[in-house]
């Protein structure tokens, strides 16, 4: 489950790049509008797969840079710390990273 940011304390390591996350994701939108658009129109089935690949692509990008953000940021700074907290932040890394590859 996600946290608010209320309950996170410190900015998310994105908060530098935000606008262009947002931006990279307004368009990965946009290309599922696109996508939708492709079926009702039934578009041939090779080149609606074409765009599904893309916008994977793209998202994976968005995740690879989330997660870049992530360990510059929130685990460095857990890290430098020290502590349960150190260990839980390398934790979520891991298990995000693991997410990452399996999808």
């Amino acid at each position: 489950m996600s946290k608010s940011r209320k309950d996170q304390g410190p900015p998310p390591g994105y908060a530098g790049n935000k606008p262009a996350v947002l931006n990279r994701l307004r368009r990965i939108e946009g290309q599922v509008r696109g996508l939708e658009r492709m079926v009702e129109d039934d578009s041939y089935c090779i080149d609606v797969l074409t765009q599904v690949a893309a916008v994977t692509k793209a998202l994976q990008a968005v995740a690879v840079e989330l997660l870049d953000d992530h360990l510059g940021h929130c685990v460095r700074d857990a890290l430098a710390t020290g502590g349960p907290a150190a260990d839980e932040k390398v934790a979520e890394a891991s298990a995000a990273i693991a997410r990452l590859v399996r999808s």
